[in-house]
């Protein structure tokens, strides 16, 4: 059996990227502050993979993330360089920080698929549960967000929080973790029927 190494080289491009938006970042606090949860997510992924190794789809769904986060830990979200977007949308936000909220809800493909391979239960409810503790995430991550926000307090908790004066920021973020988590769980029906189909000939 021929060993899949995308995962370890996935890895490895990641760990080199993190490294180099390491230097010399906008907000030094900041960035501290945005690498803690990239670190922990990595760091169990790594040690995961000796027990549990999901599919090349759900490692790379996963990796779009930590990329886009890392960005934004670099650049503070507020300050990405993303003024094509924004042209696009005819907004004088930088909506980067939506496109990073989006990608939090890829997760609910792993957790779905993690479920389902285990035979803990059936995909809909693995789905369901991949849905639901997303939003938890979410909600949870926005808790957080503020606390740091008002003990840090100056700019670097401004920058931190991110936004960028939109009193519903925290709403519309959950909004796009959701929304996130609905689009890959697609994925995750289109890749299971496809498999299926495919182990069928």
């Amino acid at each position: 059996m021929i060993e899949n190494k995308y995962p370890k080289w996935l890895a490895l491009c990641y760990t080199i990227f993190f490294i180099a938006l390491g230097i010399n970042p906008a907000f030094r606090a900041v960035w501290v502050a945005e690498a803690i949860p990239l670190i922990i997510v990595f760091l169990f992924l790594v040690f995961s993979y000796r027990y549990f190794v999901f599919s090349n789809l759900a490692y790379t769904l996963m990796a779009v993330w930590l990329v886009l986060h890392n960005i934004g830990a670099h650049y503070t979200f507020a300050n990405v360089p993303f003024d094509w977007v924004n042209h696009i949308l005819d907004s004088s936000r930088n909506h980067f920080d939506r496109f990073a909220h989006f990608s939090i809800g890829f997760y609910a493909f792993p957790i779905a698929e993690f479920l389902v391979r285990k035979g803990h239960c059936k995909p809909i409810i693995a789905a369901l549960f991949g849905l639901f503790a997303i939003m938890a995430t979410a909600a949870a991550y926005e808790i957080i967000e503020w606390w740091y926000a008002a003990s840090a307090g100056s700019e670097a908790g401004i920058e931190f929080l991110g936004s960028q004066g939109d009193i519903w920021d925290a709403q519309k973020d959950m909004l796009a973790d959701t929304l996130g988590a609905i689009f890959s769980l697609a994925i995750f029906f289109f890749a299971k029927t496809y498999n299926v189909k495919n182990n069928n000939h």
